[in-house]
């Protein structure tokens, strides 16, 4: 068993056990928010997502750069599957959002600036999964994709400025504020931060799972390609 296969094994296991974890702490220790009540657990889903989103996106940002500038192939795969779990990850944001939204605002959508520019960065990047799909591979195929990735990417500050800038249903970041002293203090109870953080963590392993096995897969398409061009 080679290091990459080892590392997709102990991130898979790893994930499993931090998912179930995560589940008893929200759904059998943590209590339900006062004002939103049950409908605000969807947060420890929701905002990890979130969170998925923007790292995979940016693994394609710096991915792609390092192609332009180097033609490694390497940075090409490595883009290409993180686009392709940041996809799934950021439809399950939007997907996890409207079902809050219903309890929270009484709708399911509204083309509030945060919802309507992460529905933005969606379409961006499903437009760079079909890129993939439909054109021939190659280099041609790769610059194309590495230019809608750093293009598509750039939206990701605008999401996060966007509370910020106009007049919307989503509030500031909540998570930590500046205390008195000037140092950064939790915003919310103690066991809402824990549930959250320990999310974050292990969404975070298992976007490295599904990234290292997408790769794997793709490793794999390669080989057979070559063999098939070959005979």
């Amino acid at each position: 068993m080679n290091g990459a296969n080892r590392w997709v094994i102990v991130l898979g296991w790893l994930s499993l056990l931090g998912l179930a974890i995560e589940g008893v702490l929200v759904f059998g220790i943590t209590a339900s928010d006062s004002r939103m009540g049950f409908s605000q657990k969807i947060m420890y889903l929701h905002v990890p997502s979130i969170w998925v989103t923007y790292l995979a996106f940016f693994v394609v940002f710096v991915c792609s750069i390092g192609y332009l500038w180097k033609r490694t192939p390497g940075f090409d795969r490595v883009a290409q599957s993180s686009a392709e779990v940041g996809v799934v990850f950021c439809a399950m944001g939007l997907l996890t959002g409207a079902i809050w939204g219903r309890p929270t605002w009484g709708t399911y959508w509204v083309w509030d600036a945060r919802l309507t520019t992460t529905l933005l960065l969606l379409l961006l990047y499903v437009g760079y999964v079909l890129l993939r799909a439909f054109t021939p591979p190659g280099e041609k195929q790769a610059r194309l994709a590495a230019v809608i990735g750093i293009v598509g990417a750039l939206d990701i500050p605008l999401i996060h400025l966007s509370v910020q800038w106009w007049r919307t249903l989503h509030q500031p970041s909540s998570v930590f504020k500046v205390g008195a002293e000037g140092l950064p203090k939790a915003s919310m109870p103690t066991e809402f931060l824990v549930a959250l953080l320990l999310g974050l963590l292990v969404m975070t392993l298992f976007y490295a799972y599904l990234l290292l096995l997408r790769m794997r897969v793709g490793r794999s398409e390669e080989a057979l390609a070559s063999r098939l061009a070959g005979e």
